[in-house]
Parts: C-alpha cells; structure tokens; sequence
C-alpha cells in the first residue's frame, strides 16, 4: 500500500511489476505531473533530437518511458555533473529545480515549463516580514521552489536533505519552505527546535499539498481490508519506463549516493 499521490505508486509498481500496489485514493494525483501531459511532452522532446532527457521521478510512468534518465531533488545536480559537459540536455517537468540544478552545475538545460503548486506560492514578501520576526530562525527550501524564493535561503535541499540540515544544525528555530506535511517528520526528529512554515502569497492553506491530503486513515484502512484500489501500469510502459530508473540507480551508485 503506497499511502502516497499516483505517481508514485506507479514508480513502485515499474520496480516490482509483479507484486500487487494500492494507492487508498486513486484521484491523488500531482500538480507537477499533470503540468507535463506526455503527448505534449513528446511534442516537445521532437524538437530537439540530440538532446538526452532526464526527468524529475515526479512524473507519470508514461513519461518516464520517454526518458533516459531519472533523478530525484537528492541527486539531481550529481546526475547533471556525470554526464559529458558537451551533452545537451533536457530538463523536465519541474523548471525551478531544472533552473537550481543548472546554476548549481553551470549547464544549459531545456527545460520543461513545469512547476508544483505548493512550492509555486510562497510570497517573498511575507516570508521576509517572517525572517524579521524571527531573526535567528533557519531559512531552509526545497529547489522546487522559485528562484526569488531560493535566493533568501540558508539552505536549500531535498525534503531529506532539509530534515538532515535540521538534524545537524544548531539553530533552533526553522522557516521551512515545501509541502507542510515534513514539518511532523522534522517535530519528531528535534522535539525542542520550533518549526515554522513558509507563507503563501495568499491567505489559503496553499502549503498543503490537496492530493496528498486526501489520504486519510479511514481510506487507508479501507484499502488494506478491501485489497484495492490496485494501480496498474501497461505491461510495455514498465519496460520502457524501468531503464531510466535503472540508469539514475546504476550512476547513484557509481558515484557512492
């Protein structure tokens, strides 16, 4: 049971196509994923024959089948820099981390012009009055934020890496700026640091991501009684889909993340 949004247990079931995979609600869906429609993607990736692709794992099976290679917001930068410095490339479907990765290893990508809601609306502004009020906080960001955004930040990571900054820092207070549902995982790590979330530009609950909110402990329970529902991924869609994967997982280790 993958308590989790749809791509994501797609991406399990690509790995393990032989075992059963649940998600508890199959409408968790993703706003970066949906922001790529693969046949506009293919579209897209016409354009520019010579170019390899290498799309963020927040994405549909169906566009990881077009690539060749998968990364994560944790190897993303490591994935850029192993390959050959004359290799074009394009970036897809999120283009604040596509743009993080390019500064970060001075490449030029095409990037895909997708973005994720959450990290989309976080206002500069409000988290600026934010940082005033709490001067010795931590401004920390996942790279799936926008640059103006990213520019404020003390650090900027994974939702692994900013867990582990949190770990190791001696601050004790934290602006987080990603999805809110990793301020509990952070709480239980530090229980005496103070966790605040990043403001969105408007007066919404905007950094709680909806898709995977709705997953609930009554749908989960469900799911587990009920044995579905089962998320399922074409047979040739797995074939295809598994060789980036494996790709991004042969580099990894590699290079020793």
């Amino acid at each position: 049971v993958f308590a989790g949004v749809h791509f994501m247990a797609e991406t399990a079931k690509i790995l393990s196509p032989e075992k059963k995979v649940l998600l508890p609600d199959v409408k968790a869906g993703c706003s970066l994923a949906d922001s790529c429609p693969s046949h506009l993607f293919r579209k897209f990736k016409e354009k520019y024959p010579d170019h390899l692709v290498i799309t963020y794992v927040n994405c549909t099976a169906e566009l990881k089948a077009m690539s060749d290679i998968v990364c994560t917001s944790t190897n993303a930068v490591q994935i850029v820099e192993s390959l050959p410095k004359d290799q074009k490339i394009i970036f897809g479907p999120d283009r604040n981390l596509g743009a993080w990765v390019a500064k970060k290893t001075g490449r030029e990508l095409v990037l895909w012009n997708g973005a994720c809601m959450v990290h989309e609306i976080f206002s500069r502004e409000k988290i600026t009055k934010l940082k005033e009020r709490h001067p010795h906080a931590k401004f920390i960001a996942h790279p799936e934020c926008e640059e103006t955004v990213l520019q404020m930040a003390d650090y900027i990571g994974s939702t692994t890496g900013l867990l582990k900054y949190t770990m190791n820092s001696d601050a004790q207070e934290f602006i987080v700026a990603t999805e809110s549902g990793i301020i509990h995982q952070m709480e239980r790590a530090n229980p005496t640091k103070t966790f605040i979330p990043a403001p969105p530009n408007n007066n919404c609950a905007c950094n709680d991501c909806p898709y995977m909110k709705r997953n609930t402990l009554e749908k989960l329970y469900l799911c587990l009684k009920n044995g579905y529902p089962e998320v399922t991924v074409p047979q040739e869609i797995i074939v295809q889909a598994r060789k980036p994967i494996e790709r991004m997982l042969e580099i990894s280790a590699s290079l020793g993340l």
